[in-house]
């Protein structure tokens, strides 16, 4: 069996990282799971939905912009990983006392830690369900919490462009300054080397 790792948010310039890691059934109808970022809003929200009705266990992990400054995105991402496969055993402890044979795979080249096999795959994230269920699950958590960002902080625009690096986000910074939720370490066109 595999349980599949994949994160959402390593780009933006704003908010935490969001990974994912997901168990599925060997019947689960995978025809609709796809590239996340591929994906419609619509189409996403109606796959997130069936996969947390079908998967065997999944789990969800977050870094924060505080710890992407301190570690670097990479290695928030893998951490990120790692919180996902705790949170798993959390909700279904089950998985951790050697239920079966159990393999991670991890979307990229880089792996987390974690106490089971794991390899990494790059664009496993369109090549296999469980990694694809990750990704979907790992977008759709960290865009809804970007757009309660986006009433918490207004005028970031954070529901919108959830912190990816847009020409509004970049004004909106010109505007008002840094949120708490600005990554400082990462370089902003026109803000200088650091925000």
């Amino acid at each position: 069996m595999i349980c599949g790792f994949d994160e959402a948010g390593r780009g933006p310039l704003a908010g935490p990282v969001c990974a994912a890691a997901v168990i599925l059934p060997p019947y689960f109808p995978a025809g609709i799971l796809g590239d996340s970022k591929k994906l419609s809003v619509k189409k996403r929200e109606e796959a997130r939905r069936i996969i947390l009705d079908g998967a065997l266990a999944w789990g969800i992990g977050w870094a924060s912009a505080a710890e992407i400054d301190c570690i670097n995105i990479l290695r928030s991402s893998l951490l990120a990983m790692s919180r996902a496969w705790e949170d798993l055993l959390f909700r279904s402890p089950e998985w951790g006392r050697g239920h079966g044979t159990l393999e991670a795979v991890v979307d990229g080249l880089y792996l987390p830690e974690l106490p089971i096999p794991a390899r990494a795959l790059v664009k496993a994230d369109s090549s296999v369900a469980e990694v694809m269920a990750a990704s979907i699950l790992a977008k759709t958590q960290r865009d809804r919490l970007m757009e309660l960002y986006g009433c918490i902080y207004p005028g970031y625009g954070y529901e919108t462009h959830k912190g990816y690096p847009t020409r509004a986000h970049r004004e909106a910074m010109r505007r008002l300054g840094p949120s708490p939720l600005q990554r400082l370490s990462f370089a902003v066109k026109g803000l200088g080397d650091g925000i």
